[in-house]
């Protein structure tokens, strides 16, 4: 596993999207794995300034999204469907139907998640994964305890990851939907490099512990150290513990 500190956020954003671009210019038909939040916001941003610049073509490139709220719809400005267009899909000239989220009302969601298992299948696998870590040491929704070696599910939300996710619904923790879709850590270990980027002193914990405590199941972002090509990018407020 490599580890990257930069000194500053924006340094952590700026290596996070060169190596998209990498993977997306070295690739003739790159398959992304892709999150949301306020991290990937501004490497989106980064990403999108290429692609204006006429030096990011996403015309050939597939994504897959990590996860989505069950019972929001894509037109839901709170669902992971619509942060994507607003900040990556609508900006740049990746096809319709080529970014991928799962279907949070599927009327079958159990259905829904061996047909997204299915459709990463199809696509040739993952290639890059970018990922960020959530306060219980998530990775995607995948709440403790969860299997290494777990598929596309169903997920019960931890009351620690409703309230951290609260700001996009009027800090009201329980505006946030009780359960999400997410790919499983095995779904995510399955991709041909792992990107985590985490910045700021929140996550200066969380991090340690990813990167230093117990590899188990009760943290599944401490699963990509079993990985063979991880790297995590961190900015120094996010590395102070872990750096100790």
């Amino acid at each position: 596993m490599k580890i990257i500190v930069t000194d500053t956020p924006g340094q952590a954003f700026q290596r996070a999207a060169d190596m998209i671009a990498e993977e997306i210019r070295g690739s003739g038909a790159p398959v992304l794995g892709l999150a949301t939040g306020r991290t990937m916001e501004s490497i989106y941003q980064l990403l999108v300034r290429d692609h204006d610049a006429g030096t990011l073509d996403f015309s050939g490139t597939m994504s897959f999204n990590l996860d989505e709220y069950v019972g929001l719809p894509p037109t839901d400005p709170n669902s992971y469907s619509h942060y994507m267009q607003e900040h990556l899909f609508s900006h740049v000239n990746m096809p319709a139907g080529q970014g991928h989220v799962p279907n949070g009302v599927a009327a079958d969601l159990d259905a829904e998640c061996a047909r997204y298992e299915a459709a990463i299948r199809a696509a040739g696998g993952l290639g890059l994964q970018l990922l960020g870590i959530g306060e219980t040491g998530h990775i995607g929704f995948n709440e403790p305890p969860s299997a290494f070696d777990s598929r596309t599910r169903v997920v019960h939300l931890d009351d620690v990851t409703r309230r951290q996710n609260s700001a996009m619904f009027g800090d009201d923790p329980e505006r946030v939907p009780e359960r999400a879709l997410t790919m499983g850590v095995g779904t995510i270990l399955e991709a041909r490099r792992l990107v985590l980027v985490a910045v700021g002193e929140g996550k200066a914990a969380i991090v340690d512990e990813a990167l230093n405590g117990p590899i188990s199941e009760a943290v599944s972002a401490t699963a990509i150290r079993l990985h063979d090509d991880a790297t995590v990018i961190l900015d120094e407020a996010a590395a102070r513990i872990w750096r100790r």
